[in-house]
């Protein structure tokens, strides 16, 4: 068997020849960690503390887990899956049995999930993962820095084998079946922005991911900011790690990263809330004003019919 593995491994086409995407898929593909520990300090979104964050190599098929450093040993392991999450309310929040929680898990786990990382450990010494500039780039950036190590361990996928769908008044929520990873999305904010469409053919590991969706920045209202900020929620929003609109205008003096980042950032987000399933999705992702709670939503569906779904 290990004969067997290591002449898998070392099969690669020539550099001039473009494999089929279906032969790509069946291509052996080992699964990976981090090189070394790599860390950053932010500030939480909605707690403005300062909370220190350190990505270390995890082993294979451990997934993505978070360790929370300030609780007792015994209660500090909190695994990143669909099952785990408790809140999806402006952001999305995971607890383990001994009701210790972990809020604003999406742009790291975007980012993992983006540079094909597939097993990590988040240690954190804070309920909440630093929002850092509001997008997933510093996130890559310190990835990037770590490097990857492959893992003998093979990548296993979700494929969706019939379209699964939820719908919560106006937003909708779908997976279909594909024969390559994709995200769409359609967003208006419920009309108070225009609409805004686009679809991102999901590869791991290509510059794609880094150049074209995890630079986009969460956002909001002016209004909603004041709102909250007055119930004491959203502490550490500012125009340094959030796009805040006023009046129909953005007021950060840079402007847009993209001109449709809004909907960029959504899908930035479901590919975070998606990569919770446990296993990279084969299968097309379509939202139509989607947020963290319909995408576990569509996760507990999908789950919920075994028919819809095979490794």
């Amino acid at each position: 068997m290990e004969s067997m593995e290591i002449a898998l491994r070392n099969i690669k086409p020539a550099a001039s020849v473009a494999l089929p995407l279906d032969t790509q898929l069946r291509v052996v593909a080992w699964q990976q960690t981090i090189a070394s520990p790599v860390s950053c300090t932010g500030i939480g979104l909605h707690s403005g503390k300062p909370v220190t964050l350190t990505l270390r190599p995890a082993l294979a098929n451990s997934g993505y887990v978070f360790i929370r450093k300030d609780v007792p040993e015994d209660s500090r392991r909190i695994p990143a899956r669909w099952d785990t999450v408790t809140d999806t309310a402006m952001c999305t929040k995971i607890t383990n049995p001994q009701g210790v929680s972990v809020s604003t898990i999406e742009h790291v786990i975007a980012a993992l999930a983006g540079c094909d990382i597939h097993n990590a450990i988040i240690e954190l010494d804070g309920p909440e993962v630093p929002v850092m500039d509001g997008s997933s780039s510093e996130f890559v950036d310190m990835i990037r820095q770590a490097s990857t190590r492959q893992q003998r361990q093979p990548v296993r996928r979700l494929k969706v084998l019939k379209t699964v769908e939820v719908k919560v008044g106006k937003a909708t929520a779908i997976l279909k079946p594909s024969d390559e990873p994709k995200f769409s999305m359609q967003f208006n904010a419920n009309g108070r922005l225009g609409n805004q469409a686009w679809s991102f053919n999901y590869y791991p590991d290509q510059d794609d991911f880094s150049d074209l969706l995890s630079s986009a920045r969460t956002f909001g209202f002016y209004e909603d900011a004041q709102h909250l900020w007055a119930q004491g929620l959203a502490q550490g929003a500012s125009l340094e790690n959030a796009v805040i609109i006023k009046d129909g205008k953005v007021m950060n003096e840079e402007g847009l990263r993209f001109s449709d980042e809004f909907v960029r950032h959504k899908i930035l987000d479901a590919i975070g809330d998606l990569a919770l399933a446990g296993a990279p999705i084969l299968g097309h992702f379509y939202g139509e004003n989607s947020g963290h709670g319909l995408n576990n939503q569509l996760l507990r569906a999908l789950f919920a019919d075994e028919s819809a779904w095979s490794f």
